[in-house]
């Protein structure tokens, strides 16, 4: 099922709780997580294609970690 969880600069992330990449209704674009302002318009749904995690080591996922606190200014 997909979350969201909301962010300061009215931004909001949507992704799946289950490792599946998610579909943003009425067109191809299927994202692991979906960033937007809180007032776009855009639907998501779930998939059933997993997220593929096997490409990725412990210091990218530390680096997008990093990347997203910059973003949101902490």
């Amino acid at each position: 099922m997909p979350i969201v969880e909301t962010y300061e600069r009215d931004l909001v992330c949507r992704r799946s709780d289950s490792g599946f990449m998610i579909h943003k209704v009425g067109t191809d674009e299927y994202y692991e997580e979906a960033w937007d302002l809180q007032t776009s318009p855009y639907v998501y749904e779930e998939t059933d294609i997993p997220v593929d995690t096997s490409d990725l080591e412990e210091h990218d996922l530390e680096e997008y970690a990093e990347a997203g606190k910059i973003m949101l200014g902490e």
